[in-house]
């Protein structure tokens, strides 16, 4: 830990702080701009008439979901299904109940892609009718996490173009990512083109990224933002031990249970918290991220936190507000 504090402060000292500009492009190299290579592997031609219809759900957090949709358009295109606006799973932790078009601009994405899968909101009342307008009873197809192209084509399209629609239901990681350039530009496509936040959530962000302007000019243009990711789910899947008694360790152990279903209990299965730890798996606990961002380092940094539920002395989110200057928490 002495060793990251350092390092962190001659980072602080090299970059020159005071002269760097919040909205200064990161993706500049040796006076080059990375530029997307979607388009010279993407192939446009008139679509084909489609074998059927796609469902899938998102489930995770909404990275994972946003890998998901992407590797749900990728599938499509494999299948030459259309794909249903994917449906996210109710997180256990959050409880979030937001469709897809609450969080993602629906008709951009479905514009965007229009030339290379077919994307539906819903699915059309026949179809929906033959399935007694229940998702639950379309097939799920249960498919492993990253199947291969040919298991696709190989056991989804036959029940495909059987029942007309399938299923697949949770879709995090159920696409290899040895596949086609083709279809791996689809993924690119999705993630970057087709997925647009919603406008509420686009005007929100340009609000925050202009008060953050304002406000670093106050400090000489530092402003840092740390995401601890010390939420419930977070530390109970990286199995660390923290300061907590024993009852938050059944409420640990209850919360794997609920979020992972057995999967930690599997015969063989070894959970070693100090191995964990010394790896660097578990996620840091605030007073840990007070040693990495000391007052001596970013003395008159604006930092803002996002953080989870509050535990033990050493998990106290309290004390880091008032250790390190200009600290906001939000929860």
């Amino acid at each position: 830990m002495w060793q990251a504090y350092n390092m962190f402060c001659n980072l602080g000292d090299a970059w020159h702080w005071s002269s760097l500009k919040l909205m200064a492009p990161h993706y500049k190299k040796s006076g080059k701009r990375w530029v997307p290579c979607i388009r010279k592997r993407l192939t446009q031609s008139a679509l084909p008439p489609s074998n059927g219809f796609l469902v899938i759900e998102a489930n995770g957090g909404l990275n994972q979901q946003r890998i998901s949709i992407c590797d749900a358009v990728a599938v499509a295109s494999l299948l030459n299904a259309t794909l249903v606006s994917p449906a996210f799973h109710l997180n256990s932790v959050w409880r979030d109940s937001s469709k897809f078009g609450d969080i993602f601009d629906e008709d951009h994405f479905i514009e965007t892609l229009r030339k290379h899968v077919r994307v539906v909101k819903e699915l059309p009342e026949n179809v929906s009718a033959q399935f007694d307008h229940n998702i639950s009873s379309i097939l799920n197809m249960r498919t492993k996490a990253f199947s291969s192209q040919s298991y696709y084509l190989e056991k989804v399209l036959p029940k495909l173009l059987e029942l007309g629609a399938v299923r697949i239901a949770p879709f995090s990681n159920r696409l290899a990512n040895s596949v086609p350039s083709n279809i791996n530009a689809l993924r690119c496509l999705a993630n970057y083109e087709a997925l647009r936040f919603s406008e509420p959530i686009r005007i929100l962000a340009d609000n925050m990224v202009d008060r953050m302007i304002k406000k670093s000019a106050l400090t000489g243009g530092k402003y840092m933002s740390v995401h601890l990711r010390f939420e419930e789910d977070m530390v109970a899947f990286s199995c660390c031990i923290y300061d907590g008694d024993w009852k938050e360790n059944i409420a640990m152990e209850n919360a794997r249970e609920r979020g992972w279903r057995g999967k930690f209990r599997r015969p063989g299965r070894v959970i070693n918290p100090e191995a964990n730890r010394r790896n660097g798996r578990c996620p840091l606990a605030p007073i840990e991220v007070e040693m990495l961002v000391p007052r001596n380092c970013f003395e008159y940094a604006r930092i803002a936190t996002l953080l989870g539920p509050v535990r033990g002395t050493v998990t106290n989110f309290s004390k880091l507000s008032k250790d390190i200057l200009n600290c906001y928490i939000q929860e």
